[in-house]
Parts: C-alpha cells; structure tokens; sequence
C-alpha cells in the first residue's frame, strides 16, 4: 500500500477571498474526517486495552500497569522538549525533498530529545528498586523490573513522537493514520491480552505494551525517508539561526507538552501514592473513558495543525480562525453526546470493567462535565501553538496543572479516585479558560458563531432527552444505557428523513471530496 507524499509548500495564486477559505475549508474537511477515523479506530482499540488490563489484573494490578504507563508517558514527553510541536509548526513551511531544506531539521530536532532520553533512561533504571517500594507497591518483587523495563524504553518511545510528527507533515493523513491510529492501538490490546491470558504477569504486559511502540518507530522511519530526501543527497546540516529558531518556538513547548500528555498520569500516580493502586486502578479506568470521549478533538487537531501552522504563516488568521470554528463544531456533535452520556450513565460503563470499578461512577461524572468546557471552546490549544505562541500555552498548562496538584494534595487522601477527578477537572477548566481568552487576543477573530451555539443546544438537547428516557426506563446502570442508545439512534435515523439533514450531510461529502458546498455538483479532487 502506497501513501501520498504531502505537496511541496508554495506560494497560492491569486484568488478571491471566498474560494480561498472554501479551498482551506475543504482541505480541512478531508483531512478531519481521516483525522476522525483514526480517532474512532484508536479510541475502539484504547477502550479494548483497558478492559484487558483491567480484566487481566484486577484493581490493583491495573493500578500498578496504569503508573507504568504513567512513568513511561510522562519521561518521554518530558524528553521530546516539545520538538514533536515544533516539528509540526515547521516543516509545513519547508520543502521536502532531496534538494528540499525539511531534512536539514531532523538533527535539530532529535538529537536534544533523544540525548535526554538516554540519559532518563540511564538514571531511571540505576534507581528502579527505590522507585518501585515508593511507587509500586502493590507489583510485589516484581516492581523494580517493571520500573527498569518502563525506563528503558523512553527512548523508543520519544524516537516515535518524534517520526511521528515528521510522518504528519511530509506525508498524507492517511499514512499517519495507519500507523498512529490504526497499528500501534491495535497491537497493543493484542499483545497485553496474549501475556495476560498465559499469565506472564504485569512485566510480560509492560512489555506487550511497549513493543508496538518499536515497531511502529521503525515504520514511521521507512515513510519518512523518501519524501525528506534520506539517502538521495538531502542536506541534514542546518544553520545555527535555524537551531534557535526551532529551539525558541519548542522550549517553550516542552513543559506544556509535557503537562498535557501526563495530566492524566499525574493524577494516576498522586492516587497511587496518596492512596493506593486499587484506588488508582479506578482512576485509571475512569481516565481511560474521559481520554475516549476526547479522541475526536486530538483526530480533528492532528489533521488541521499543520494547516494552521501554513495558514499562520501566510498572515491569514481569518482562515485559521474559520477552520477552527468548522472543526470545533464538529467537535462539538460528536464529543458532547459522549461525555453526556458518561456523565450521567457512569456506573453503567464501569460495569463493563468489573465489580470493583463501579466506585468511580462520581469521579466519571465530574470529568465528563469538565470535558464539556474542554470540547466545547475547541482546540484553541493548537491556535496558539501554530500561531507561534507556545509561551501562551505553556502559561495555560501550568495554570491548570497547578490547580491539578494543588486541589489533588487536599482531596486524594480523603477521597481518593473521587478527588483526584475533582481537581483535575478544575485543572481542565482553568487551562481552557485560560487558552481561549489568550486565542481570542491572538488571532483577533471570533472563535465562535451562531452555528457552533445551535450545535451545542441541539446536541445538549438531544441527549439529554434520550438520557432522561434512559433513566426512567432502566436507571443509570447497563440497562438505562442501552434504552439511551436505542433512543439516540431512533432520534438519528428520523433525523434522515428531513430534507433539511439530507442537504447539509449532502454538501458536507461535496465539501470532503473537493467540490464546494454551494455548487450543484461535486468536483473531482486533483491531486489529493
């Protein structure tokens, strides 16, 4: 299977305002929609893995197997130093290619990561007994292994991030998605439930968890090499003005990064500590739901970011602004009805993990209703990263991480999964607050219009009214769940019949395709 190399960057021409924020619209939509696959796909094969490790190792095993994920996730996005970020705001503004400048950043941008990788690597596996009495308690004398094993993969894993955001910008969504979204969450649960069932014990899982991340880095380096020119004369020694330019934007970036691909194991690993690993067991459970419900925001994110970093780059906010409404009220349809529905039917859906799991309904309900803020001001996170405002960003995250720590110290003890969903619900609230009005200042356009506002009621509407029915019918376990579903899906399928719906889903597949939305008639697409 081939995948499409991404166009060489170049100047447009010229073109009327209207078909130029149709043509990014419509670049938009195609790639959100594979953006969304992948994000189905990973989010079906994250939900498959969490109830195999919480199935394989009970409460307190998957409490110890969720901080051994936490310790690799957060070390490898501490390591990445944001250049993963940095990666994606610039190589869409250079040409690939073996007489191309892209290649010239892979240097700048891996070696500083990966040397920080080594050295965690180095430290973490000299101090893995320590760690493990403090840290893993309940993994018997097996922690310090599991801990060795966790530390010694980190540089693999900051390898992947990294040819990760080199495989979205130089190649085609798709290609992205196949590996990102579709190889390495599928191998995962396969893996993990094979050492389960022979019960090789949570190091045999760890391990099943991080060899997809080796193969998956090796793939993401094959497709990369073409298009950068690897091998066929391309140039990989940059100017020192490129190195502190690249390191300006990323710097900045490396502690955000970092907060937002460990908030949740931050909290994984207060609970365990202040706690225990059964109560962190039920969090982690819980956080794998809420990070589900979230997929279609990070599939709508990795599909456009390199498009508002162009956009950005071309001094036309107004475009990025526009996308970024479309996509956030995309996010909005299909986002909300998730976390509506966790927020109310929680203990229903941590049936599915065992009795031991069903503590966490409050805990799910706070996050879900935290969520809500989170999707409903979209992905402004990305409106500042791409704008070249990492700092922004970064002041966002550590207002909402100090909000996380600071309320989790107080409430974990006491409550346990409880509170640690509280506080890193005001930490989402504070961060997105935060992010949107910087957003707003930055790109001096609206980031939101009566169409999002109509989505928002609708859908809140909607759901709500097929939740209550739930309710009534079967309470808010397994049952009540289902009568929501059926009645949500009753509610779709009379959606279809209105001419109104078939119009707007009608225009929408133009607009995906290529043609435009207010055509008679699609256009073929050319080229992509």
């Amino acid at each position: 299977m081939s995948f499409p190399v991404r166009p060489v960057a170049a100047a447009a021409p010229a073109e009327s305002a209207s078909d130029s924020a149709a043509t990014e619209a419509r670049r938009g939509a195609r790639s959100g929609v594979a953006g969304l696959f992948g994000a189905a796909v990973n989010g079906l094969m994250g939900f498959v893995l969490v109830v195999v490790i919480t199935r394989g190792y009970g409460t307190e095993g998957s409490g110890v197997f969720f901080a051994a994920i936490g310790v690799v996730t957060v070390a490898a996005a501490v390591c990445v130093l944001g250049a993963e970020t940095g990666l994606i705001w610039s190589l869409p503004r250079r040409r690939p290619g073996p007489q191309g400048d892209a290649a010239r950043m892979l240097p700048v941008a891996l070696i500083p990561p990966l040397a920080a990788a080594f050295a965690v690597a180095v430290v973490g596996v000299l101090t893995a007994d320590p760690l493990a009495r403090r840290l893993l308690d309940g993994s018997d004398a097996g922690g310090a292994a599991l801990l060795t094993v966790s530390f010694a993969a980190v540089p693999v894993v900051v390898a992947m991030t990294l040819l990760f955001a080199v495989l979205r910008s130089v190649r085609s969504m798709r290609a992205y998605v196949a590996v990102q979204s579709v190889l390495l969450p599928t191998a995962r649960p396969l893996l993990v439930g094979a050492a389960a069932l022979v019960g090789g014990g949570l190091l045999a899982g760890i391990i099943g968890w991080l060899v997809p991340a080796l193969l998956a880095m090796v793939v993401a380096f094959l497709l990369v090499a073409g298009p950068l020119g690897l091998g066929r004369g391309a140039r990989l020694r940059a100017r020192r003005d490129e190195w502190g330019s690249f390191w300006r934007f990323a710097l900045p970036r490396a502690a955000s990064a970092a907060i937002d691909a460990g908030a949740v194991w931050v909290g994984v690993l207060l609970t365990t500590v202040l706690a225990g690993a059964a109560e962190a067991g039920v969090f982690g459970a819980v956080s794998r739901y809420i990070l589900a419900g979230q997929l279609a925001m990070q599939g709508l994110r990795v599909a456009v970011s390199p498009q508002l970093s162009r956009l950005f780059g071309q001094d036309r906010p107004d475009a990025a602004a526009a996308l970024h409404r479309q996509l956030t009220t995309w996010a909005l349809v299909l986002s909300w009805p998730v976390y509506l529905l966790l927020a109310i039917f929680g203990a229903g859906f941590l049936e599915l993990f065992g009795s031991g799991f069903a503590s966490g309904a409050t805990a799910m309900t706070v996050l879900a209703l935290a969520m809500l803020v989170n999707t409903g001001v979209g992905n402004v996170q990305s409106l500042l990263l791409m704008s070249g405002r990492s700092g922004l960003h970064l002041a966002a995250t550590v207002a909402g991480l100090t909000v996380t720590v600071s309320l989790g110290l107080v409430l974990i003890p006491a409550h346990g999964a409880t509170g640690a969903a509280c506080a890193w619900a005001a930490g989402i609230v504070t961060e997105n607050l935060m992010a949107v009005t910087c957003a707003r200042i930055v790109v001096g356009q609206p980031l939101a219009d009566p169409s999002m506002v109509r989505a928002a009621l609708l859908t809140f509407g909607a759901v709500g009214a097929a939740a209550t029915v739930g309710v009534l019918a079967g309470g808010r376990g397994i049952v009540g769940l289902a009568v929501a579903l059926a009645v949500l899906a009753a509610g779709c399928v009379g959606l279809l019949t209105l001419p109104r719906v078939r119009r707007g889903i009608r225009a929408t597949m133009v607009q995906i395709r290529g043609g435009s939305p207010t055509s008679a008639s699609p256009r073929p697409s050319k080229g992509r």
